[in-house]
């Protein structure tokens, strides 16, 4: 849970992370958002700790850096502090950084369910007033201001096709922490242009 922090798209960063080093070595571990938070600020990542940022740039430091901490070593504080990386408590790293073609929802279905799960950034306005079902809502914007992990998709016999979305607001919200949002519908919420992996 993210909490008063907001550092969602460490969450989405190191959600896609967990699970690709996952399908790749078949060993859990949990990694550190707050390595994110405190040593992408400023140059060359340019994400802001807990008033904003981008998870493309917080997979970039992974890549560049040699590697993230595990969140053992490095545990969740919510809020800004130094940058205190130690390269030899390294939970994971990573090759590369893949972009899905932006606004592209089959492209992205191909990637969630051949790759795995996939950091995205949407426009989560309605996300606050969600309990369950499907979010279907056409005035949804292109301006996104929310990054969270897409899990997989399907089709609901009510509310159609889903995208199923991993939030970081605690298991308390929407459907256990999950919230199911509108698929091929013209790229609803943005949900498909800001899509990323990592090569783990």
């Amino acid at each position: 849970n993210q909490g008063s922090c907001a550092s969602c798209w460490a969450f989405s960063a190191v959600g896609s992370l967990e699970s690709h080093h996952f399908i790749t070595s078949y060993q859990r571990v949990s990694l550190s958002e707050q390595n994110l938070v405190d040593c992408t600020r400023g140059y060359p990542y340019y994400n802001q700790g807990c008033s904003g940022g981008w998870p493309i740039e917080a997979l970039n430091y992974v890549r560049d850096n040699g590697g993230i901490n595990t969140a053992s070593y490095y545990p969740y504080e919510g809020q800004d502090n130094t940058c205190r990386y130690n390269k030899n408590n390294i939970g994971s790293k990573i090759s590369a950084v893949i972009q899905i073609a932006s606004g592209n929802e089959a492209a992205l279905a191909s990637a969630v369910a051949n790759k795995g799960p996939i950091s995205v950034c949407v426009d989560a306005s309605l996300f606050q007033y969600y309990q369950s079902g499907v979010l279907n809502e056409p005035s949804c914007s292109q301006s996104v201001d929310h990054c969270v992990v897409i899990d997989g998709y399907g089709t609901d016999s009510v509310g159609g096709d889903y995208w199923l979305v991993r939030n970081s607001w605690g298991e308390n919200w929407g459907e256990k922490g999950y919230i199911r949002m509108a698929r091929n519908r013209n790229n609803q919420c943005a949900i498909a242009s800001y899509a990323i992996y990592p090569l783990v």
